[in-house]
């Protein structure tokens, strides 16, 4: 069934629409955070390396998004927009006052404009979603994302650059496509502008008690079941899904998964359902700028395809920066995640001793529930040869697993794409997945006779986990076999501009409407 409900829209990239190649398109993309300003998660990496892809297309397209107080204005040398102070914006009942600051973010081959929006009373903290201490929700990020939304709107007519498209992202940004049909939509500025809201992840959608929904100045009728309301609070993503052109998730199996199940729609797959028309799943790419072993200055020794006797060098610096002893015959199986319910983690500390009596070395890095992370440490106790934890993120620490890892472990219960699972097979190391979203996309499961990049399995159990990681094991003992596997991921193509031409290609559709 899954298969009949994703399409993933082949024939539109290789003969584009009649006319589709005509003028350049202005594109504004939203989101809450961007690498390297800020990031909690894949949203970051997806927020820089997306709108880069787009603008190697030959698109203007700049990033909008808040000032935190984290954010260096001298390290990144943000500088105001002198036409654009003391902006205000309506929340509730009062009006904060808005100023715009301005950078860029640049690969090897385009830079892209970047817009922060700057309010010290709702960004002026060390944490983007939580404080950093206790790791707690703000109590105002209602309002804070609101000031976001329609700041947004408020800034970009006096920047006076009018976006054919505005490519919204996750909760944080979901009003803004409400925003547009309502109170703007009767402003010649915003009548013309198409949005597109794409769903990095169903199981956050910004719910806030009924009174949020006040703050946000939209008409009182739309808080009801057919419009902003769900299960009697006012939800960002909702709205989203409510009011946007075009919605998009990040694996055509998660795109079907959410409309069709209410597991993984977390409760809105029947609106979903009802936009099936507009909802399509695009598969996320990775950089491979910053990630590729043949270039990677953060891992011991580089490598390529062709150089694989290099990578065991990796293996053994991983494995000594956690004072563990180095086999190379011993396998090394690594995890780099937020340490949550949702990443399968529940999984993989029912099997971890197991893996222990096999022999196996285990590396995680990552931090989130404080009761996880307090299992992990005391097995890293218990077996203190054969586990090495690092709770936190560490950039060079995670290129290191990559390369130093043979098997790589993603047993999540639902995962509308993930990036790891591409970047080890990037590395040449083998992860082992969940058949699910946009795991089940991208990791071909292995079949014997060198063939597939990884190893699958379906039902949410620890046993099957388990044998996925045995059957892996059996594999890893045949190096020829093994570096078959290794060679069919490096082969694979998950670079940005397949799916940034999706992106193109659906932002022209709208626009033909």
């Amino acid at each position: 069934m899954l298969e009949k409900v994703a399409k993933f829209y082949w024939f539109s990239v290789i003969f584009p629409p009649k006319g589709s190649m005509s003028r350049p398109l202005n594109i504004l993309f939203l989101s809450s955070e961007v690498e390297p300003f800020a990031k909690t998660g894949g949203l970051a990496d997806v927020s820089s390396a997306l709108p880069h892809a787009i603008k190697e297309l030959g698109h203007e397209i700049r990033i909008m998004m808040p000032r935190y107080r984290f954010i260096s204005e001298r390290r990144f040398k943000l500088h105001d927009i002198i036409r654009l102070k003391d902006i205000p914006v309506p929340v509730g009942k009062n009006s904060e006052i808005a100023n715009v600051k301005s950078s860029f973010i640049s690969n090897l081959k385009e830079k892209v404009q970047v817009y922060f929006l700057d309010n010290a009373t709702y960004f002026g903290r060390d944490g983007i979603y939580q404080s950093p201490i206790g790791k707690k929700d703000y109590k105002d990020n209602d309002a804070r994302f609101i000031f976001f939304c329609r700041g947004v709107l408020e800034t970009l007519k006096r920047l006076g650059w009018q976006p054919d498209i505005i490519h919204c992202n996750d909760w944080q940004t979901g009003i803004v496509p409400a925003y547009i049909k309502t109170i703007y939509s009767t402003d010649s500025f915003f009548k013309p502008i198409k949005t597109v809201f794409t769903i990095h992840n169903m199981a956050y959608q910004g719910s806030f008690p009924s009174e949020s929904f006040e703050k946000t100045g939209l008409p009182k009728s739309l808080f009801q079941a057919e419009g902003v309301e769900a299960y009697g609070k006012f939800n960002f993503l909702k709205t989203a899904l409510y009011f946007a052109d075009s919605i998009t998730t990040v694996s055509e199996r998660y795109a079907a998964e959410i409309s069709i199940s209410d597991e993984f729609g977390a409760g809105l797959n029947g609106l979903l359902a009802r936009r099936k028309k507009d909802l399509r799943g695009i598969l996320n790419g990775i950089d491979y700028q910053v990630w590729n072993p043949a270039t990677d200055e953060f891992i011991y020794r580089k490598y390529d395809a062709k150089s694989l006797d290099a990578k065991p060098d990796n293996k053994r610096a991983l494995l000594s920066r956690f004072h563990l002893p180095f086999k190379e015959t011993t396998p090394a199986a690594g995890a780099i995640s937020r340490l949550v319910s949702q990443k399968g983690f529940d999984l993989v500390l029912e099997i971890l001793e197991d893996l222990m009596k096999m022999n196996v070395q285990f590396i995680l890095l990552g931090d989130g529930e404080k009761s996880i992370e307090k299992h992990f440490e005391a097995l890293q106790k218990k077996y203190p040869q054969q586990i090495g934890v690092f709770f936190g993120f560490d950039k060079e620490l995670a290129h290191l697993i990559e390369a130093g890892s043979d098997l790589f472990l993603m047993p999540s219960k639902y995962e509308p794409c993930g990036l790891n699972q591409m970047y080890s097979m990037r590395y040449g190391t083998i992860p082992v997945v969940r058949a699910t979203g946009g795991l089940d996309d991208t990791v071909e499961d292995y079949s014997g006779n060198g063939r597939g990049t990884g190893f699958k399995f379906e039902k949410y159990d620890s046993r099957e986990f388990l044998k996925a990681i045995q059957r892996a094991l059996k594999v890893f003992h045949q190096p020829e076999e093994w570096k078959k596997l290794m060679r069919n991921g490096m082969a694979r193509d998950f670079s940005w501009e397949h799916s940034a031409k999706l992106y193109v290609n659906l932002y022209r559709e709208l626009l033909r409407q």
